[in-house]
């Protein structure tokens, strides 16, 4: 299969909905099928969510480049990313950033994705595992921009306590299985949310987020 061929037919194809000139070029530069099992390689531009294990999937591509875009990142930018999964986000956001860091529950998960985005070459980019309850990572804090790639039933506000002021979260806030992307801007005083369409993400799981349910590995 000619993966540039097919990676270049994915975003002619999803060009209509993306302005940023910059997010689409870093898809084009970031190679989705080595963020999947081998057996699904040959769906790796398609335009959907694919599994990669443990409950969790890698977001369908079209969704990628909407929450990267509405993030406006410039190149200066110290980023958070709740949900690393496979890695794939991390990788688009680190063409994008200066500094990416990175923060997933399953281990496993964590581990594989490290070392696929060091064999990539994107070393600004840390990847940590959460820590038991805690939302983000508070460590590190403030950051210019927070990208959450699960849903939470409200925004928490001990991410946006994590962000600068001027900083921007992104995330979907809903019912466990279905949401509005929200882009949540700090100001001095408050914050301004913006709406961004409805979207469809695995549950967020920690202190004011979602409890885990038993027996399941959803994030």
């Amino acid at each position: 299969m000619d993966f540039a061929a097919a990676r270049e037919d994915l975003i002619a194809a999803i060009r209509h909905e993306i302005r940023d000139g910059r997010v689409l070029a870093a898809m084009s530069r970031v190679p989705r099928e080595r963020f999947l099992p081998p057996d699904l390689h040959r769906y790796a531009y398609d335009d959907r969510p694919l599994p990669i294990g443990h409950g969790q999937t890698i977001s369908q591509p079209l969704m990628v480049a909407i929450m990267t875009e509405v993030l406006h990142l410039k190149g200066y930018e110290k980023v958070l990313e709740l949900g690393t999964g496979s890695g794939y986000q991390a990788a688009i956001l680190a063409e994008l950033a200066e500094q990416v860091i990175t923060v997933e529950r399953v281990a496993a998960l964590a581990e594989s994705a490290a070392q696929r985005l060091r064999e990539l070459g994107h070393h600004n980019v840390a990847v940590h595992v959460s820590e038991e309850g805690t939302l983000g990572w508070p460590a590190e804090a403030p950051y210019d921009a927070i990208l959450v790639t699960a849903g939470a039933p409200r925004v928490p506000q001990g991410l946006v306590e994590q962000l600068d002021i001027g900083g921007r979260l992104v995330i979907p806030v809903g019912k466990r299985y279905v949401q509005q992307l929200l882009s949540v801007q700090r100001e001095k005083q408050g914050t301004r949310v913006t709406r961004h369409g409805q979207c469809r993400f695995v549950p967020l799981i920690g202190d004011d987020a979602w409890p885990e349910e038993e027996g399941s590995e959803d994030r």
